[in-house]
């Protein structure tokens, strides 16, 4: 795990020097878009939600030009150490096992509850299969507890493994459930899980002055209330 943090560290030194005169240019804003309502692609195939929103008043704020890129989840990490874009703005929790990869921004919401979700409300999730997306904090979470995991690529994965009858529940953001709770006889279990600290936006490690710049419009969202207003908006988390 050593070597491979000390590989990917030094590519993204190599990632932040390529791109360190490209900012007074284009900022490429990566995101998955298929994490509704953080991110998603519109029936007119942009990306949309929260973080669209979020992510184009942080550059105006910023005075940047900005443009999103759409990336799986899986490589979301990798691809942005090696400079296909210069941002993740994804819905990431901030971890320490990240962070020893890439930077974050402050967060820009608090930790949004996990919860879970089932076809029925009296699924046992200690004794059942879970489902999660891979490398999330809510597959750590059930990793680490020891119960029983499968994992799948992309939120609608795990919940279509619910629905099939692969799995049993189903952990996730509650934002993003909600969103899909009430389909095909899916519902929320009352049970809920406090995992993450805050969603931030995530920089390669040599980017320092690009993170400073979205610090600072993040800052000025959440002192003058728009921040907590597009929370509100979005329903995606606490307010500030």
């Amino acid at each position: 795990m050593k070597k491979l943090i000390l590989t990917t560290a030094a590519l993204a030194l190599t990632a932040g020097i390529a791109a360190a005169d490209g900012h007074g240019k284009t900022v490429r804003m990566g995101t998955e878009g298929a994490y509704a309502p953080w991110n998603f692609v519109n029936d007119a195939g942009e990306i949309d939600g929260f973080e669209r929103e979020l992510g184009d008043e942080l550059c105006k704020r910023a005075s940047l030009t900005c443009e999103w890129v759409k990336n799986d989840w899986d490589s979301i990490i990798p691809n942005l150490v090696s400079g296909n874009y210069d941002t993740i703005i994804a819905g990431m929790s901030i971890t320490a096992e990240r962070d020893e990869v890439i930077d974050f921004t402050q967060a820009y919401t608090p930790p949004d509850p996990s919860a879970y979700a089932a076809m029925s409300a009296d699924v046992d999730v200690e004794g059942g299969v879970i489902a999660a997306q891979a490398t999330t904090i809510q597959a750590g979470f059930i990793a680490e507890k020891g119960w029983t995991l499968v994992e799948f690529a992309t939120p609608d994965e795990t919940v279509a493994a619910v629905k099939n009858g692969e799995a049993d529940a189903v952990l996730a953001d509650k934002s993003f459930l909600d969103t899909v709770v009430g389909q095909d006889g899916l519902v929320m279990l009352e049970r809920m899980e406090q995992i993450g600290g805050g969603v931030g936006m995530g920089v390669r490690e040599s980017d320092q002055e690009l993170k400073a710049k979205f610090d600072a419009a993040i800052q000025s969202m959440k002192d003058d209330g728009t921040l907590n207003a597009m929370i509100a908006k979005w329903e995606v988390a606490s307010q500030w």
